[in-house]
């Protein structure tokens, strides 16, 4: 049901009884607080929605009742929220793994998922290159739904497709910049829309490839610094349009001791949607012709992949040496390493070995995988 009037039931009682007999009506169906799923989409608009959940936590619990929104953090008042009576889930786009089940590749699908359960054993050649091939489908298409939807619906690896997928993720870069409008003020959002339609030139900024550190000075005319720009940033984090990394000046436990506030990276929340951003043609991505900034996009993936499998991802950066991301695991810090093609030279990752003396590292390529490659 879309029906805004529903907000008017939940505006004259949130006792849960109540608002089944209300739901039943207005859909015509009898609920079955046993066996049923009732779902409250959007339920950002209308908080009173919101606050019944506890409620039906408590006085309901045998109903299954799921809610979607977004923006929660940013539009709702902190009294609306039902602390420790819901299980949260934070939604992210669709993985690569993801991806490659949506456009029903089930081949390539299965050959990534007996590969991750048994990654000691390289993927074939031919297997390898297939996944390479839908891997540059994944950086023009992206993770969202939407766009994945627009692509499907047209013949796979044709340029139309993509030209589908890539309006679909313009729109929705409209609607973002109205949401921007809508929910911070006009000032605001002048300042979070610059942020974040500069965010390709941020991570082009340098020539080597590899995403720099934040730089504050020219986004604004009035900005001096992070103070200035902090509670622009914390927008679009909190609204879950960017991702920020931290870099740390050591690559020792625990890794956020060794972070600053003001010390960052930032990345589209979406590969997709900074291939948007960027003006990126989908032939271009698709022909692997787009410069150094091949690397900022290969970076951005994998920043969005840690992400979407509970790592939030740091940086590492001592001297003149750096490496795009680093994560604990077990007691050991792994620094991984992302090269965008075929040169796998890493100096850097062999000053972060020779230092901490890591047993494990990564370098993310456009090569087949390969074990205890020397580091060059």
């Amino acid at each position: 049901m879309t029906q805004r009037a529903l907000h008017k039931l939940f505006a004259e009682d949130i006792d849960p009884k109540t608002l089944i007999k209300g739901l039943e009506f207005a859909s015509g169906r009898a609920i079955n607080p046993k066996i049923d799923l009732v779902i409250f989409d959007e339920i950002q608009a209308c908080p009173r929605a919101l606050t019944s959940l506890k409620y039906f936590s408590e006085n309901l619990p045998e109903l299954s009742l799921a809610s979607a929104g977004s923006l929660l953090g940013l539009t709702l008042p902190e009294d609306s929220f039902p602390v420790g009576k819901v299980d949260l889930m934070y939604m992210w786009p669709l993985t690569f793994e993801e991806f490659l089940g949506a456009i029903n590749d089930e081949r390539g699908s299965i050959a990534l998922k007996e590969w991750n359960s048994r990654s000691e054993i390289p993927l074939s050649e031919i297997v390898h290159e297939h996944l390479w091939r839908q891997l540059k489908s994944y950086f023009v298409v992206g993770g969202m739904p939407a766009a994945i939807n627009a692509y499907i619906q047209h013949t796979p690896q044709t340029l139309t497709a993509f030209e589908s997928a890539r309006a679909v993720q313009e729109q929705l870069i409209t609607m973002y910049t109205a949401d921007m409008a809508k929910h911070s003020g006009r000032v605001s959002a002048m300042h979070i829309g610059r942020i974040w339609t500069q965010l390709p030139q941020q991570l082009a900024s340098t020539a080597d490839s590899s995403a720099p550190k934040y730089q504050f000075s020219g986004v604004l005319p009035t900005a001096r610094g992070y103070r200035s720009l902090a509670g622009a940033i914390d927008w679009l984090e909190n609204a879950g349009l960017i991702i920020k990394a931290p870099i740390a000046n050591q690559g020792s436990h625990p890794l956020a001791h060794f972070t600053k506030d003001n010390v960052f990276k930032l990345f589209c929340f979406d590969v997709g949607i900074l291939g948007a951003l960027s003006k990126l043609h989908p032939s271009a991505v698709l022909q692997y012709e787009y410069a150094t900034f091949k690397g900022y996009v290969a970076e951005n993936f994998v920043a969005q992949e840690l992400l979407s499998h509970g790592v939030k991802p740091v940086s590492w950066s001592e001297a003149t040496a750096q490496v795009e991301f680093v994560m604990e695991s077990h007691g050991n810090i792994i620094p991984i390493e992302v090269k965008s093609g075929w040169v796998t030279q890493a100096k850097s990752l062999k000053v972060f070995i020779s230092k901490y003396g890591t047993k494990n590292a990564v370098i993310l390529s456009a090569n087949p995988q390969s074990y205890n490659a020397q580091v060059i």
